[in-house]
């Protein structure tokens, strides 16, 4: 059978001496994975269709349970060319590919998730972050990038509650990662490891949090405030993963050397 969708791609694992296995992000089939054959003999549209980031429209063969799909077009929609060719760009945007590629389930829709990807990628394209390594620290921390991971937590169910007490609605100045909750003085007792967080990030947390990825340009938090809000959000992300993401440790490794 026959299926048509549009999607954006997020990753292309090699196969053989030239064919690819190709993940999508789509609007009604969440994450698909496709075979897509030959992709790498020749320098067409249909091969340059398939670098990380780019939209297409898609059509793909295969029997409705079939995990591996074969993936017969794809037409670009928009490549996202600037972004592949602007290192610090394709960095952090690195950064939300994994993240969405560690939550959402293959073959469950989202447009939600599918929507604020593809919008977040027009923001970055139009509003290029800052580079990522400064002398001296980390840098150029991206608002767009953090107000993907918290949208994107948010819609997952995995968002950090960071503005009252997560047992009984005080206030709180600690977050707990094993709570995923700023906790009270009160309710944190025997709960160990807090992770002290300011008025200052809180509030620029729910602006982010309330605002679309159209208006958060508005906002002009301090780099500390940023450093700090995106730290707590790794923080948050790894005790949920039990790891780091790769491409946040690859950042961060290279900053400390240049």
């Amino acid at each position: 059978m026959l299926y048509r969708t549009e999607g954006v791609v997020l990753r292309t694992i090699p196969f053989g001496d030239a064919d690819l296995i190709v993940s999508f992000l789509t609007p009604d089939l969440g994450l698909l994975k496709t075979f897509a054959k030959s992709p790498l003999k020749t320098k067409s549209r249909f091969g340059s269709s398939l670098e990380p980031l780019t939209h297409s429209r898609i059509a793909f063969w295969g029997k409705e349970n079939t995990t591996l799909p074969r993936l017969t077009q794809s037409d670009i929609i928009h490549s996202f060319q600037s972004i592949r060719d602007t290192l610090n760009c394709f960095l952090k945007v690195s950064e939300i590919i994994e993240l969405t590629l560690q939550f959402i389930p293959e073959r469950e829709a989202n447009t939600k998730v599918y929507a604020l990807f593809l919008h977040t990628l027009h923001n970055i394209e139009n509003n290029p972050p800052s580079p990522p390594f400064t002398k001296g620290g980390r840098g150029g921390l991206d608002l767009g990038i953090i107000h993907y991971k918290i949208h994107f937590l948010k819609l997952a169910g995995y968002a950090p509650k960071l503005d009252t007490c997560g047992r009984c609605g005080r206030d709180g100045q600690c977050f707990y990662l094993s709570q995923g909750s700023i906790l009270c003085e009160a309710c944190a007792k025997g709960v160990n490891f807090p992770v002290r967080i300011t008025q200052g990030a809180m509030k620029v947390y729910s602006d982010l949090l309330t605002w679309d990825i159209t208006k958060i340009q508005r906002i002009r938090p301090s780099n500390m405030l940023l450093s700090e809000l995106s730290d707590l959000m790794d923080m948050h992300i790894k005790h949920i993963l039990m790891k780091p993401l790769k491409s946040e440790t690859f950042i961060r490794s290279l900053s400390r050397h240049l």
